[in-house]
């Protein structure tokens, strides 16, 4: 059955359940934190068998709803009803024995358990009162492996802690399945997850609605949204500003509701024409990349497009001397250059931006200011003391240009949305004027506003002649900021598209191609 028909049936039989009582209803809910009003009177509904979405820019109070419904935080003000009856969670085991759930977009695993521990932690049986029962134990992993399709990915024994992020964020929502829910929440679930692993997810979703589980699916990805809800309801501010069947709404009101203004274009008008070759990449071959060579110029940016774990975060790193090159050249402005660290890639004028700013590219007890200057040598002074008035000036001058909002310079990087630190992220290689900004994920997690200032700034330093070379996993971004998208697939480059006949069709089939062209990589231009 096609996604299509499956949303469907299933709009169907949540319109024919329209009149019974709503499984889950929010009752004015309120709470402060401070002097913030992170929630101001919501209330919303969920039924028995459907997905509500619930969308809104980062710190419109969608994590803090659902810290209220799981019990972690409880409500200054308002109600949580089951069923017609008033819950008063003050932990969340009190709302885990109400069959309620919430994943949130950190997985919450214990690194030096098993994956089978993790799984089932809380329901771990013993053998005579004392030893745990390994046997039962492999049993009951093993089944809930094979339920998603796993079982061959994941060993039972192996440490939790060793797994990748898309693993780990697996085996949080297999754990949270495995007993009786009722009403589960899901904040950016696909966020780590393979398009493929995506897609056994909502399996896995559209099954527990079938047998009745609400689902409340917060997501940034509107085609997500599209495939999987019944009904959207928009936060902004702390504020319910709707809540209304799927098909009532489109995209372009859903994001106008969630910013509060219009937002004709997310990506900007056409730019100049490019200059000549910035960076040329010759031959690149590391422990995962065979034989990759492309060129990006001056006020051209370059996408990077293709599976997970088509080499793409690779190619960057290459570039930017963190994988070590087996082969291959780099060379900037006609220049070959040596990597052996990053070090010389930032002396070169790179700046990289990773995928994971909070693991990668953040001190997240650091302040704004300090994450900014991190990277510009002439701020540091004497006896390597940092030059607080210059760097004050750095700061503020950035945080200005960029429209990073923050309290002020000294406030602590990790108490920023994500679309903000991600800014300070862009703000510390700006500090340096970079001429090529290597960029992994730029808009990761962060909402559609944000990402609408990062297209801006993005779109903005190409104009003023910076090369940019970004890696997406998001076609809609691909083809929409990128002047030529390069597609890799099984650690090769296989096409070099331009930007007017590129399609998402035509990058999916280049992309499953794995290991097709060698010698002579597809060209297309318009």
């Amino acid at each position: 059955m096609s996604s299509h028909t499956d949303a469907t049936t299933r709009r169907t039989a949540a319109a024919a359940a329209a009149e019974a009582p709503p499984l889950l209803a929010l009752r004015n809910v309120s709470k402060r934190f401070g002097v913030v009003q992170a929630l101001s009177a919501v209330t919303l509904t969920l039924r028995a068998g459907e997905i509500l979405a619930l969308v809104g820019e980062n710190g419109a109070g969608k994590s803090t709803l659902m810290r209220i419904l799981e019990g972690a935080h409880p409500p200054d003000h308002g109600e949580i009803v089951i069923d017609g009856q008033p819950h008063d969670f003050r932990t969340p085991a009190q709302a885990h024995a109400a069959g309620v759930r919430v994943i949130h977009q950190e997985p919450d695993i214990a690194p030096d358990l098993s994956v089978a521990e993790n799984l089932f932690l809380g329901d771990l049986r013993a053998v005579g009162g004392v030893f745990l029962n390994r046997r039962d134990l492999l049993r009951r992993t093993q089944a809930l492996l094979a339920r998603f399709r796993l079982e061959h990915q994941i060993r039972p024994w192996t440490p939790a802690g060793t797994l990748g992020a898309a693993h780990r964020q697996l085996i949080e929502i297999m754990r949270a399945l495995r007993s009786g829910v009722r009403i589960l929440s899901l904040d950016e679930p696909t966020s780590s997850l393979t398009e493929e692993e995506a897609r056994r997810l909502f399996a896995v979703v559209r099954q527990l609605c079938a047998a009745g589980v609400g689902i409340i699916y917060i997501s940034h990805r509107m085609h997500e949204v599209r495939a999987l809800a019944d009904s959207i309801a928009v936060l902004r501010d702390g504020h319910l500003v709707t809540q209304q069947p799927a098909a009532d709404i489109d995209d372009a009101s859903v994001l106008q509701l969630m910013v509060g203004r219009p937002i004709a274009n997310l990506f900007a008008g056409a730019r100049g024409a490019p200059g000549a070759v910035l960076l040329a990449a010759r031959g690149l071959t590391t422990a995962r990349l065979r034989d990759v060579s492309f060129d990006v110029r001056a006020g051209e940016v370059v996408g990077l497009g293709g599976l997970v774990g088509a080499g793409r975060t690779e190619v960057a790193r290459a570039v930017f001397g963190a994988d070590r090159l087996l082969a291959g050249s780099v060379s900037i402005a006609g220049s070959k250059i040596t990597l052996r660290s990053p070090a010389d890639a930032i002396a070169a004028g790179m700046g990289f931006a990773p995928e994971d700013r909070k693991g990668q590219a953040l001190l997240l007890l650091a302040s704004v200011q300090d994450n900014i200057v991190l990277a510009v040598p002439h701020l540091i002074g004497r006896f390597g003391l940092l030059r607080r008035g210059a760097a004050r000036r750095v700061a503020e001058t950035l945080i200005r240009q960029l429209h990073i909002r923050t309290p002020g310079i000294a406030q602590l990087v990790s108490r920023l949305s994500g679309g903000n630190q991600q800014k300070v992220v862009l703000g510390r290689w700006l500090a340096r004027t970079p001429r090529l900004l290597i960029l992994d994920e730029p808009t990761r997690g962060i909402d559609v506003g944000a990402k609408a200032e990062i297209y801006r700034l993005i779109a903005g330093l190409a104009g003023q002649g910076m090369a940019v070379l970004l890696v997406s996993s998001e076609m809609p971004e691909l083809l929409g900021l990128c002047d030529r998208i390069l597609v890799m697939a099984g650690g090769r480059l296989v096409a070099d598209l331009d930007r007017a006949v590129a399609n998402e069709q035509r990058i999916l089939d280049l992309a499953m191609t794995n290991d097709r062209p060698a010698p002579g990589v597809m060209q297309e231009h318009a």
